[in-house]
């Protein structure tokens, strides 16, 4: 993985949240990311070009499945609009990722997607999308989100491996707000302040290390040498150096970890 070359496209797709860009060609690609904590669209041109994002935070799912069929159906339906009024065009096509796991839920997603307008062209599991973004072909891809921790074994460039347990960011959400004796949503609020990473870090640290336990059941050491971490809760700054620590393997992860499984599932859109 070039992740210079990650970071540099990265930085391209969050910086498409507020700057819409020219397509090149005529064709769309559209990734919808469902979302424990947040639902997420990103549009791509033919060639893989980000050109629109929008984002909402969201509790309309539970670890990977939808719990809320309205409200994500409304969410959906107002972050396509928006994306349709900065495009000027209708988005027909998107790719929808489940967390690995959870395939039983596709359907109730699918139905989110095609209730919103939308046709789904594939679906695909959210560790091997992020792996669109960041291409290796030997390690483990870890999307730790809202609700589960999943990962994806890659040997010579294929899957071999697909596992999934319920901790995510919900659970360090969780645990702040019962330290600071604050909601969750207000505990939400600190934990995505980067400012706070630094105060609040020895108070999440051991959801962290119930993370890297998970991913230490998976993987094989003699056949891995490198984790590479993707997913919101991997926003937490430090959080690759515990679990490189607890696990033994060299850990990375993009400097914008939170769009590189959307932008995956974008990319694996057929139009």
């Amino acid at each position: 993985m070039d992740l210079e070359q990650v970071n540099a496209y990265m930085a391209m797709v969050e910086k498409s949240e507020t700057t819409t860009n020219k397509p090149i060609g005529n064709k769309l690609k559209v990734g919808l990311d469902l979302g424990t904590a947040y639902i997420v669209i990103v549009v791509l041109d033919e060639e893989n070009n980000p050109v629109a994002c929008e984002k909402q935070a969201a509790s309309v799912l539970r670890d990977g499945v939808v719990v809320d069929y309205p409200g994500a159906l409304t969410i959906v339906r107002n972050l396509k609009e928006k994306l349709e009024a900065r495009l000027g065009c209708e988005l027909i096509s998107c790719a929808i990722a489940m967390p690995a796991g959870t395939e039983s839920s596709i359907r109730t997603h699918q139905y989110v997607a095609e209730g919103a307008g939308f046709e789904v062209t594939n679906v695909l599991d959210e560790p091997t999308a992020a792996n669109s973004i960041y291409q290796i072909q030997d390690g483990v891809v870890v999307d730790i989100g809202g609700g589960t921790t999943g990962l994806a074994i890659f040997q010579n460039g294929k899957v071999t491996r697909i596992e999934d347990e319920a901790t995510g960011g919900t659970h360090v959400s969780l645990v702040i707000a019962g330290n600071y004796h604050v909601s969750f949503n207000e505990a939400e609020a600190i934990k995505q302040d980067y400012k706070r990473h630094k105060e609040i870090f020895p108070v999440v640290k051991p959801v962290i290390e119930k993370m890297a336990v998970i991913i230490n059941q998976y993987v094989n050491k003699d056949e891995i040498d490198t984790i590479y971490l993707c997913g919101g809760t991997c926003c937490l700054t430090g959080m690759e150096e515990v679990i490189e620590k607890k696990v033994g393997i060299r850990t990375v992860k993009a400097d914008n970890p939170f769009l590189v499984t959307p932008a995956g599932i974008a990319m694996n859109c057929k139009i």
